[in-house]
């Protein structure tokens, strides 16, 4: 899964939040922020594990701040292990 994030995601604690969330999930993956001012966010596992992490990463209180949200889908490449920001 990959994500784009825009809106006031960057300053406000959102790789941390989204990297705290993740540990709840069966996922791996990264999170980071783009020259752009949005978020990027890759993530593998399950599709209904993806679901309900990116769910939780908006009901986490970040939901507020989110303004668009592109997703797209692609087949794992099993580059990652656990869930962490990238620099």
């Amino acid at each position: 899964m990959h994500v784009l994030y825009s809106g006031q995601v960057q300053g406000v604690g959102f790789r941390y939040t989204a990297r705290t969330v993740a540990q709840g999930f069966e996922v791996t993956g990264l999170v980071r922020n783009l020259l752009d001012g949005r978020v990027e966010l890759l993530a593998e596992g399950e599709r209904a594990e993806l679901e309900a992490f990116r769910a939780a990463i908006r009901e986490s209180g970040l939901g507020s701040l989110i303004r668009q949200e592109s997703v797209s889908w692609s087949e794992a490449q099993g580059g990652f292990r656990g869930f962490e920001i990238a620099r």
